[in-house]
């Protein structure tokens, strides 16, 4: 699958400027997490607290796939077993809403059970994982778009309201990073009331899109799914949009 610098060597973080918040990043194995929490919380604790949860749910899924093996490698939603853990229930539970199989939902799920954990003692947080986001925020934020050589990459942004309860923006592509993708979307971005349903539908939705013509298939299949809110396909110099998605221009130009 093509890669493009940015979204394997994850220069885009060099993007991260978000109002009063204070970012570190946490890595275990293939978990690379860019974290930014309100200035007036952080504590150099916080990092420990994020790489432990971390460690949790990394143990926690690896040693249930050692039971299910099946839950790595299915592309299409399965039944789990009675003692699944709760990160593979709520990838299982996004999966069947969105059609894919249960790893589509994994980094989505990650930085959404990691972000819930910092809510316990922050006020804001935003927890992005290989672009896959969880967002906490009593302020209006701006998430960059990335498409690839996609003439909107780093030009256009999504307006995020006040999201106190917490929420998911997702993208998949099948022109760049490393994910699994059917399609050849440049990129697919899903606003939703979790990370890890955001994140399986933006693979679900993605998978549709092989050509410009289908990038309305795409939308109609996401806006039907109970809990996405916005959806965003984008594939060359053309873009499709529903819902709660404000599109904003950025002024910025990409980060060398």
């Amino acid at each position: 699958m093509k890669r493009q610098r940015g979204y394997v060597q994850r220069d885009y973080r060099a993007w991260h400027e978000g109002h009063n918040l204070h970012y570190f990043t946490v890595q275990v194995k293939q978990s690379d997490l860019a974290i930014g929490v309100d200035e007036q919380s952080y504590l150099d604790s916080l990092m420990s607290l994020c790489r432990n949860q971390l460690i949790k749910l990394r143990s926690e899924l690896e040693e249930y796939i050692k039971l299910q093996p099946l839950f790595q490698t299915t592309l299409l939603p399965i039944k789990l077993r009675s003692d699944a853990p709760e990160i593979a229930k709520r990838m299982s539970r996004a999966a069947h809403l969105a059609r894919v199989g249960p790893m589509a939902a994994v980094a989505g799920t990650i930085a959404e059970m990691v972000g819930e954990k910092l809510t316990e003692r922050c006020q804001e947080v935003v927890v992005e994982n290989g672009g896959d986001i969880y967002l906490k925020s009593s302020v209006e934020r701006v998430v960059a778009v990335f498409a690839g050589e996609s003439d909107f990459s780093y030009r256009i942004g999504i307006k995020i309201p006040v999201s106190s309860q917490g929420l998911g923006i997702c993208t998949s592509s099948g022109t760049v990073g490393h994910s699994l993708s059917l399609g050849r979307a440049d990129a697919v971005v899903i606003k939703a009331t979790s990370a890890a349903l955001a994140d399986a539908v933006a693979t679900g939705a993605g998978n549709m899109v092989s050509s410009k013509a289908e990038l309305v298939k795409a939308i109609d299949f996401a806006r039907d799914i109970p809990g996405v809110t916005g959806v965003l396909a984008i594939k060359g110099d053309q873009l499709a949009a529903w819902g709660e998605m404000e599109i904003v221009p950025l002024k910025r130009t990409e980060p060398s």
